[in-house]
């Protein structure tokens, strides 16, 4: 697809400025700029969709006792006695 844009000065010559510098003409490096700004949007846009996906089919109880277990693992592993999440601060800070 060509596409033609008029742009500012400003932001023309900054093209032209980094395009130099990295030894690439003016529209290689406006696409590889679009290239690096457009794709991990549309990747991160996919994994939200996905992760959104998981929460309103979740199973309740079953993210509960998730949740419940890696709270027990994460107190377990732990090289001193002190509990990450102690049972009397449950409901408060966390």
């Amino acid at each position: 697809m060509t596409l033609t844009l008029n742009l500012p000065p400003e932001l023309e010559q900054y093209l032209a400025q980094q395009a130099k510098q990295q030894g690439l003409s003016v529209e290689t490096y406006t696409l590889q700029i679009l290239q690096e700004y457009i794709l991990p949007k549309d990747k991160q846009s996919k994994l939200v969709n996905t992760l959104q996906s998981w929460i309103d089919e979740g199973d309740a109880d079953e993210q509960q006792e998730t949740g419940e277990y890696l709270i027990h693992a994460l107190d377990e592993d732990r090289l001193s006695d002190r509990k990450l999440f102690p049972v009397e601060l449950k409901g408060i800070t966390w």
